[in-house]
């Protein structure tokens, strides 16, 4: 869809990082859609920023492949490449393991009641067919362990690869979001009692559900 007409409200000393997100969550949720251009003078007039943030936000969408820059004309939002998306979908569920490996049976009381209620909003959020607060309460929800964790490295591979799988889950949570409650659910109780190979196993089962698989022209 085109640009949203007018100023989003954003205040000027709006940080590189904020300009980066809002630009990830457009794409991620739809409002920028793939194949669309994307004018850097025309973002900074809508975020009322300089052109410089919104230069530095595009060259990072680019490394995680969510845009896509040919020389000498303006950057576009990337089409949804199922071999991409697999690829990335792979790591990204390697990076989860691997945190809820490391934390099962080590939350404290804390991190697992706020695991359950960020369930309960994306239980809701479905409920209301409000698909980007249930991306938002499925990213909080996967989150814990990662923060828990404190692996900066593991965080950084998420941060770089997770919105292109986010546009994927999209289509899983229209599809089969009834599933990603009850599988949630599962794996709260499997990091509460301990259990790493259960855990670990729930956790590859979620991402590895994301309609990524379909065929790739060679």
């Amino acid at each position: 869809m085109p640009i949203p007409t007018g100023r989003s409200g954003v205040d000027r000393s709006l940080l590189r990082d904020d300009v980066y997100r809002r630009l990830r969550d457009a794409i991620v949720d739809g409002t920028f859609e793939p194949g669309e251009q994307l004018r850097d003078g025309d973002l900074a007039e809508w975020l009322g920023v300089s052109r410089t943030p919104v230069r530095e936000a595009l060259l990072r969408l680019g490394a995680s492949g969510l845009v896509v820059a040919v020389p000498g004309r303006s950057t576009a939002v990337s089409t949804i490449d199922p071999r991409v998306v697999r690829d990335a979908r792979d790591v990204i569920a390697s990076m989860h393991g691997l945190a809820v490996r490391e934390t099962a049976g080590k939350l404290s009381v804390e991190d697992v009641g706020r695991m359950r209620e960020a369930n309960h909003r994306f239980a809701e959020a479905l409920r209301a067919d409000d698909l980007a607060a249930a991306l938002d309460a499925d990213d909080e929800f996967h989150m814990i362990p990662v923060t828990a964790l404190g692996n900066r490295a593991l965080e950084a591979v998420l941060e770089q690869f997770g919105p292109l799988v986010r546009r994927a889950e999209l289509v899983r949570f229209t599809l089969d979001g009834r599933a990603s409650v009850e599988r949630h659910e599962q794996l709260i109780g499997l990091l509460s009692v301990g259990d790493v190979h259960g855990a670990e196993s729930v956790t590859f089962d979620i991402w590895h559900s994301l309609p990524a698989d379909e065929p790739v022209d060679e």
